[in-house]
């Protein structure tokens, strides 16, 4: 466990120096999203956060963070999967692409639902505290369906399109509650550490707010690699321990 959580920090930084574009991706949209935030008030304090929280274009600018924390996915998890190799990781290639563009607009809808959709409770028709445990349970099965699909989103990432949902629960079974601490292990740190720079650039001088959002803006976009670092590694355990190869078959040729 503790060689797989190193991995995941060791490789994200590797993979940010090796592929520095790919990286500030995450970067350049938190950025773009705190000057939104901050011609709203946001770090004008306390009462100017909770003025700002709903602005509309900081909401429009949140969903587009959470597509782009997505984005570095594809390549890191191959920079993973493929021994760490940069040039293979960073190849558009097909079917890879494809599939994994398919898993990029499931998870965009769902984001886009999530921020501006109706609540699902609600379409059910429930109301009251029936609809809020409605909801924790949807919250729940959805988490935990996600870590049953973890085996099916890296293989689609890296072109093997015969591990769908089916074969990816039976991979991950019996490797639940390790891939739980390693997605806690490869997000947590740097979540903490996100919302204390962003309540600091908050409560703190007005000076140093710009120091505190960029370096927060940093930390976004190591988080991307991280989370995406998380899956793999899971799923490469998962399948090692069921005697299972994620990736493709090797006589399939890349497209670039």
């Amino acid at each position: 466990m503790q060689t797989d959580i190193a991995t995941i920090y060791r490789s994200a930084w590797a993979f940010a120096l090796a592929c520095p574009l790919l990286f500030i991706i995450p970067v350049m949209i938190e950025l773009a999203q705190h000057v939104v935030e901050w011609r709203a008030g946001m770090y004008d304090g306390i009462a100017g956060a909770k003025a700002a929280e709903g602005d509309m274009l900081r909401l429009q600018f949140g969903f587009a963070k959470t597509l782009a924390l997505l984005l570095p996915g594809y390549w890191f998890t191959r920079y993973i999967l493929f021994d760490f190799d940069a040039r293979r990781a960073a190849r558009i290639e097909w079917p890879a692409i494809g599939l994994w563009l398919i898993l990029f607009a499931l998870n965009g809808l769902q984001q886009w639902w999530a921020l501006f959709g109706p609540s699902l409770t609600g379409l059910m028709g429930l109301s009251g505290p029936a609809a809020q445990w409605t909801g924790y349970a949807l919250v729940l099965l959805g988490s935990i369906a996600g870590i049953y699909f973890t085996a099916w989103t890296v293989a689609w990432a890296l072109g093997n399109a015969a591990i769908g949902p089916i074969r990816s629960i039976r991979i991950m079974a019996g490797s639940f509650w390790r891939t739980v601490l390693l997605i806690l292990a490869g997000v947590l740190p740097l979540m903490i550490v996100h919302y204390a720079l962003s309540f600091g650039a908050i409560v703190a001088p007005t000076i140093i707010d710009g120091p505190l959002l960029l370096l927060d803006a940093l930390v976004v976009g190591l988080l991307a690699l991280t989370m995406a670092g998380s899956n793999a590694v899971a799923a490469r355990h998962a399948a090692a321990v069921k005697g299972e190869d994620l990736r493709p078959d090797p006589a399939q040729a890349p497209m670039i």
